[in-house]
């Protein structure tokens, strides 16, 4: 395929409400889409790293920066085949897994409407049912979180996370579990925990959590080792897995039994499926995780999500969940806590212009 063009396009579109987790509050969704043209044909592509740089050191500017400067001029008017191809052109850009995410998801669109098939079959999934679960930010008080968990349930979802961080932790969770004795749950500190916190995370075994989320630091892989060796409940990886290697280094120290998989982290979805490949051969459980994208990125991960080693529900946030209108059509919707990735979706691209808070197009 030639890249014959490249919109990038900066997206702000407003939430519902405020998304508190332990590194700020987020109050709108911002992410960097891709438009690119190849030989008539048309995809999108997205990334979103936060509009700062609170969650990874990339944030919305530098990926249209390292998009703008150096990925887009390697490819530009060139032939690409495949992804493989695009990561080879692109390798010698040191990190920056957003920036070359938000195109590299774009180029697999694109492979998908040349060979007139479904993206999630050209992935290689198995079972176009996703299992999504629902991440729930800090809430303003206990009875605010019961409650909304009671309704998410109502909804049919299949799994519950809640964000913790030190001092609003224990209590919290004795509390959820006992309103909720039988439900699927998890929790998720966002690195805000210590090593000297073992102790502590030790007590979190009494709770049959599925899995307690990067509670140690956001760079950290032997910690979690020593972590792991402590407690019963397993730990999952997710700000610490940013490439093949790190995952392969933390199975072989045993710093985890799970990795949550974001395909922009990790550089996109070539990658995405090297680290599922390798943590099935580990026998190291998947699921896909959230960073509240557009329902873009949304129909991206729930394609990524039929791979057969992601065995645990996915953090795939529907249309009516954050934001208050969605880019897409139909609605992203799920049903009975399944999305189905056959569903074929197309851009609004009037309401895509609607949220666009800038636009640079590039043409070979």
């Amino acid at each position: 395929m030639r890249i014959d063009r490249v919109d990038v396009i900066h997206t702000a579109i407003p939430l519902k409400s405020s998304f508190r987790t332990s590194f700020g509050a987020i109050s709108a969704q911002h992410s960097v889409v891709t438009k690119v043209y190849s030989e008539g044909l048309v995809a999108y592509g997205e990334a979103c790293p936060f509009l700062a740089p609170i969650y990874s050191y990339e944030c919305v500017g530098s990926v249209q920066t390292v998009l703008g400067s150096f990925i887009i001029p390697s490819v530009l008017g060139k032939e690409i085949d495949g992804a493989g191809d695009f990561m080879e052109k692109v390798s010698f850009i040191k990190g920056n897994n957003h920036a070359k995410a938000a195109l590299e998801s774009a180029i697999w669109g694109l492979q998908a409407k040349a060979e007139k098939r479904p993206l999630w079959q050209v992935l290689g999934g198995t079972n176009p049912k996703v299992d999504v679960g629902v991440s729930i930010g800090m809430q303003p008080s206990t009875s605010a979180l019961l409650k909304k968990i009671e309704g998410y349930l109502n909804e049919g979802y299949r799994r519950i996370k809640i964000k913790i961080e030190p001092g609003e932790d224990l209590e919290l969770i004795k509390t959820v579990r006992k309103e909720f004795p039988d439900i699927v749950f998890m929790v998720d500190a966002n690195s805000s925990y210590k090593p000297t916190d073992i102790d502590f995370l030790k007590k979190l075994d009494d709770f049959n959590l599925l899995m307690i989320e990067q509670p140690l630091g956001e760079d950290d892989i032997v910690d979690h080792a020593g972590l792991q060796k402590e407690v019963k409940t397993p730990i999952c990886l997710d700000e610490s897995i940013h490439t093949v290697d790190d995952a392969r280094k933390a199975i072989q120290l045993g710093s985890c039994r799970i990795i949550n998989i974001k395909y922009g982290r990790v550089g996109g979805l070539l990658n995405s499926i090297r680290i599922h490949d390798l943590c099935k051969k580990a026998g190291v459980g998947n699921w896909i995780g959230g960073m509240i994208e557009t329902g873009i990125g949304q129909v991206i991960k729930t394609a990524l999500g039929t791979l057969d080693n992601f065995v645990y529900a996915a953090d795939i946030e529907t249309s009516d969940r954050f934001v208050v209108e969605d880019v897409i059509s139909p609605d992203l919707s799920q049903t009975n806590g399944y999305l189905d990735a056959n569903i074929e979706y197309e851009v609004d691209e009037e309401k895509l212009n609607k949220y666009t808070a800038e636009i640079s197009i590039y043409k070979a």
